[in-house]
């Protein structure tokens, strides 16, 4: 059974970090999980609010069928309607294509390079998605939240 995990800030991030070569996260680091079976399968960790933008960065373990659409709906209600922002930037190694297809079958566009920005060498392809581009936060997945909520006993 696949279980979103809200309150557990470190595991989230611990698991997260090797897979998107991050050494750390800020203190303003948040991060939603997913787990089936008590293991920790997909993270999502936003951090930098600057404004009405935030960085989010998503990785998995390698399954591709991890999503579900309570999943996506908690992880893009979190910096649109909770935080606010009016868009979400996400940064792809240029040679990661998996990652790039990933983020556009979610929605995100294209919008730039940044030359040599990892510690390799290798550029960052820039994609951002903005609030009224986003399909996960209304309709059947905020329906699929609110049900996976209410089977948790988390509702107030």
């Amino acid at each position: 059974m696949k279980r979103i995990v809200w309150s557990e800030r470190e595991r989230v991030l611990d698991f997260l970090s090797p897979r998107v070569d991050a050494e750390r996260f800020g203190p303003d680091a948040q991060g939603i999980g997913l787990e089936t079976d008590g293991e920790l399968v997909a993270a999502v960790v936003f951090e930098g609010k600057s404004g009405a933008n935030i960085l989010m960065h998503v990785a998995s373990n390698g399954s591709r069928h991890w999503m579900t659409p309570a999943y996506m709906a908690a992880c893009f209600r979190y910096p649109f309607v909770q935080l606010g922002c009016n868009r979400i930037t996400g940064l792809v190694r240029a040679d990661n294509i998996d990652a790039q297809r990933f983020d556009e079958h979610l929605g995100f566009k294209r919008e730039g390079q940044l030359r040599a920005a990892c510690t390799d060498g290798m550029d960052l392809i820039v994609y951002g998605m903005l609030k009224s581009e986003c399909r996960f936060i209304e309709g059947k997945y905020h329906a699929a939240l609110l049900a996976d909520i209410r089977r948790a006993g988390l509702a107030r």
